[in-house]
């Protein structure tokens, strides 16, 4: 059954927030994982991989198989293409450049994109209390990525490859919630995975002689496959249908604070304080952005005074 679309006058449900959680935690993993993964493979082939193994996973879910309208084929290609085939190609190969901190900083600048892209194409503008709330997640991102980034080591092409994937993404964001909401997460996020995977072929074959085996790099792609474009593309795509491209972008927020977790505990990173005090705002931004907005009042509600008789 698909989700009904949601009012950007709605706060966020429990089930939302769920979501929101869950996909942030494997996808704020994701840019550690990419750096295992180019360390040995090529950036083609690392691409390539973790789509194999996303539409590997996808295509043992009975739901995803389910027909949508062959009109729907030409959007959810487009999609593939935009969402899955070109961010993941720019930045397996942007990250052999730059650092991975720096990478998800850049990529925190999505849910802007795509209120951008919604105001300007779709013609969908965002309550002012959820601008708001993108204004200050996003200021909270910089603060968390601020002591990382002044030491990383930036290279001018790395950083444009990123924020070409992150425009993908402002486009992407608005083309995958009304898609959802047609035909189901798992149907769309399947079938563009599989476009995808088609359109990475080429490279990904062709970059393996350049590429030199490692279980720590496969390991790392497979990871990216099942758990970064399968489960959590899956579970973004769901929010997208159920809060709206802008309010559900948010999700890319807590994409630092993640990395930044895990780097203090799995890789003993020391965090600075200016960091923790950068999390306290994208907490707050986040949950601006994902509360009930007022409906505005205009003329036509309000009923023109009764003239005395």
């Amino acid at each position: 059954m698909n989700t009904a679309p949601r009012s950007q006058h709605d706060a966020f449900a429990f089930q939302d927030w769920a979501w929101l959680v869950a996909v942030a935690l494997i996808w704020g993993s994701s840019y550690l994982l990419i750096a295992f993964g180019v360390e040995h493979f090529q950036p083609p082939l690392v691409a390539f991989l973790r789509l194999a193994f996303g539409v590997a996973v996808l295509a043992t879910i009975p739901a995803a198989r389910r027909p949508v309208p062959r009109g729907e084929w030409r959007a959810i290609a487009l999609l593939g293409i935009v969402w899955l085939a070109l961010p993941f190609l720019l930045f397996s190969v942007a990250q052999t450049s730059i650092d991975s901190s720096l990478a998800g900083m850049l990529n925190a600048a999505a849910p802007l994109f795509v209120a951008v892209v919604a105001a300007l194409v779709y013609h969908r503008r965002p309550g002012p209390r959820q601008i708001l709330g993108l204004l200050v997640g996003f200021a909270g991102v910089v603060v968390i990525s601020w002591p990382a980034v002044v030491g990383a080591h930036a290279n001018v092409v790395g950083v444009a490859l990123v924020l070409l994937a992150t425009l993908c993404y402002g486009f992407a964001g608005n083309m995958a919630s009304p898609l959802q909401v047609r035909n189901g997460a798992l149907p769309v996020v399947f079938r563009a995975a599989l476009v995808a995977l088609v359109a990475s072929a080429p490279l990904g074959l062709a970059s393996i002689p350049k590429s030199t085996f490692a279980w720590s790099s496969l390991v790392a792609v497979a990871a990216l496959g099942v758990f970064g474009t399968a489960l959590a593309f899956v579970g973004f795509t769901t929010l997208l249908g159920r809060v709206g491209a802008t309010r559900g972008s948010v999700t890319i927020y807590f994409l630092p604070l993640v990395a930044m977790v895990l780097g203090a505990t799995v890789r003993n990173e020391s965090v600075a304080l200016v960091s923790i005090a950068g999390t306290a705002l994208v907490l707050v931004g986040a949950y601006m952005a994902s509360r009930a907005e007022r409906p505005r009042l205009v003329a036509s509600d309000v009923s023109p005074p009764r003239r005395a008789a």
